[in-house]
């Protein structure tokens, strides 16, 4: 059973890596997975806490960096050492027709920590904003799920690792939006009513 999951899993790989390419996603994806590219968009959530909330959505700011912290460290950490799974790239059977798009990282491959950051993030913004703004949840998600994609796509990681490392993720933005209705019901005075 296990070993027709892995099996598939590399079949899917295969797929997305080599069937699926083209030089619009040469380009594309590789920029996705860089988090540089990404600096404008967290200034743009930063700016927009603190202008919608002022000092009170600093609670916000630090709990969306919590969200990305804790789902950080215990997937690299603690998951990543204990599951000991090679990357596609490293792998001595699959790196022989992976069509690597970028550097090949040096740690393990599952659970993928990019997909674990980000939709730690992403469920995390999108449970506290949706509320108010429904939409947050389609772009958040897109966002998470676009990022996890390239991963795959540019040879780094499998799909079953971007799988699971988006349910991890997710489950600790949730866990870290309980904690912020939590602070937001405990002390009102210093943490914005969404």
């Amino acid at each position: 059973m296990f070993e027709h999951l892995i099996h598939f899993d590399q079949h899917l790989f295969h797929i997305i890596n080599h069937d699926w390419a083209n030089p619009f996603f040469d380009s594309v994806m590789p920029l996705l997975r860089t988090p540089k590219n990404w600096i404008p968009l967290y200034i743009i959530i930063v700016c927009f806490c603190l202008w919608k909330y002022r000092l009170r959505g600093l609670v916000i700011i630090a709990l969306i960096a919590a969200s990305a912290g804790v789902a950080d460290f215990t997937s690299a950490s603690i998951v990543k050492p204990a599951v000991h799974r090679l990357r596609p790239c490293r792998d001595p059977v699959v790196a022989k027709t992976d069509m690597e798009r970028a550097i090949c990282g040096s740690g393990y491959s599952f659970p993928s920590t990019h997909a674990t950051d980000h939709f730690a993030m992403a469920i995390f913004m999108a449970i506290v904003f949706c509320k108010r703004w429904r939409w947050v949840w389609f772009w958040a998600i897109l966002w998470a799920a676009l990022i996890s994609f390239a991963q795959v796509y540019v040879g780094v990681h499998y799909p079953i690792d971007i799988t699971c490392g988006a349910l991890y993720g997710s489950f600790v933005g949730w866990l870290i939006s309980r904690l912020f209705y939590w602070l937001e019901k405990k002390f009102p005075k210093w943490v914005p009513t969404i």
